[in-house]
């Protein structure tokens, strides 16, 4: 019965993280520059999400699987609608980036 509820409000499990980047998946951390510096997730990749929205073409394959975070989840939940909408089918919002990096590696 739950599960036929989760499945008629479109809730879908979390998804594992470490899979996707196993198949190649990358993180991006859309917070500035300075906050990023201030400590991120290793390996993850900066773009900012202002440079994102000018330019999502840096994420070449549309394919790949995406792992976005930022501070909270709101950037990167911005940055996941906005790639969705250029075509990118395989697209996460992982949330505050220390969160995920707890949940990662």
């Amino acid at each position: 019965m739950i599960s036929k509820l989760k499945a008629l409000l479109g809730i879908k499990p979390a998804p594992d993280y470490n899979q996707l980047l196993k198949e190649g998946g990358i993180i991006v951390d859309v917070r500035s520059k300075e906050e990023f510096s201030g400590g991120h997730i290793k390996e993850s990749k900066n773009i900012p999400l202002p440079a994102l929205n000018a330019n999502p073409g840096l994420l070449k394959d549309k394919d790949k699987p995406v792992i976005l975070c930022c501070a909270s989840g709101m950037r990167s939940a911005s940055a996941k609608s906005m790639l969705s909408s250029k075509g990118y089918t395989n697209v996460y919002n992982g949330g505050s980036w220390s969160r995920l990096n707890s949940k990662i590696f």
